[in-house]
């Protein structure tokens, strides 16, 4: 059951709303087993949104925005995208047989993300530039031809996106106290804090949590205040410099008393290797940043230790490897049998 089915109640969808689903949502919130307990926190989470059906958190939106664009009568689908949305797009739109268009800034874009646009049969276009400058083309071609925009500046995006907050809420049985995760476009954190507010409207929990964004040091525009004229970070998916729901992050930090802040590659890569090592689970690096968020603020005693976090993991690692692996120890290779083999091994 896709969350549409869920929580249509919470939803802007009617009888006229074509049922659109690949069964995401319902992701696993997945309590730390080790590295909670070498923080000294005593409820850690993560919310691994890298099980849904295209591995990340952008198919929560995507299925509430095709749906809604299939029954405004739309049969074409465009975006710009650093990887995870346009293989979100390009699924749902093979799924309801729709076009989809993927405009991507060349040379950015993880390959593994790329592939999968491909395989689901979107025509990709790659562009000289940056993301700004890819999704400002895919603004101008969508408002002057018969095209749907499928980026976060989407309402509808943000409406699917926010059943997140209402699953970890569902689960805990009320908000937690934190919650972390990484800021790059911004709709996500504006989708989150929107989905804990509703619930709380609606009775479903008794308070709301701080909302702490992470940002990556090279592609940090709200935390500097200004855009990032050229964004630098290995984290692809938070890759952006002039944040589209820029407003929308900003209000979630304030108004719940949380703060957004940077936090380099180097702290990026080690949160991202830990967590696989310790938990057994591998995000794609932009996830890996409000860890390694969270890493400095309880260094620094801004978390209470009893205090109930939870981390979003917004996509899988499979999304993008290749920096992970530039830092772990590579395979062994020998010759030999099974003596030799377990000698080398030290068994």
């Amino acid at each position: 059951m896709g969350v549409i089915a869920r929580y249509r109640e919470h939803l802007p969808v009617g009888p006229a709303t074509p049922e659109v689903d690949l069964n995401e949502g319902s992701t696993p919130l997945v309590p730390s087993r080790n590295i909670g307990r070498a923080l000294g926190l005593r409820h850690l989470y993560f919310k691994y949104e890298g099980l849904n059906p295209t591995g990340s958190f952008k198919d929560r939106g995507m299925v509430v925005a095709v749906a809604k664009a299939l029954e405004s009568g739309s049969r074409v689908f465009m975006c710009a995208s650093t990887g995870n949305t346009s293989a979100s797009m390009a699924a749902y739109a093979a799924r309801t047989g729709a076009r989809a268009i993927v405009v991507v800034p060349s040379g950015e874009i993880a390959l593994n993300k790329l592939s999968q646009a491909l395989m689901y049969g979107a025509k990709v276009v790659a562009l000289k530039g940056n993301f700004d400058a890819a999704l400002d083309a895919v603004r101008d071609v969508t408002n002057h031809y018969p095209v749907a925009l499928m980026n976060s500046i989407n309402p509808h995006r943000i409406e699917g996106q926010k059943t997140a907050a209402f699953e970890i809420v569902d689960e805990l049985g009320d908000a937690p106290d934190y919650l972390f995760l990484p800021v790059g476009n911004a709709g996500n954190i504006t989708a989150y804090w929107k989905g804990f507010k509703e619930y709380q409207a609606a009775g479903r929990t008794t308070r709301l949590p701080r909302m702490v964004g992470a940002q990556a040091e090279g592609a940090a525009p709200i935390v500097n205040g200004s855009p990032v004229l050229n964004p630098r970070t290995v984290a692809s998916a938070i890759r952006i410099g002039n944040p589209a729901s820029w407003e929308g992050a900003t209000s979630a930090r304030d108004e719940s008393g949380g703060t957004i802040a940077a936090v380099t590659d180097t702290e990026i890569l080690s949160a991202q290797i830990r967590l696989a090592n310790s938990e057994g689970l591998f995000a794609e690096p932009a996830s890996a940043a409000p860890l390694a968020l969270l890493f400095r603020l309880v260094r620094d005693g801004k978390v209470e230790k009893d205090a109930i976090t939870v981390v979003v993991l917004t996509g899988s690692g499979l999304k993008d490897p290749d920096a992970a692996l530039k830092n772990v120890e590579p395979p062994i290779e020998l010759d030999g049998d099974a003596r030799t083999l377990a000698k080398v091994l030290k068994l």
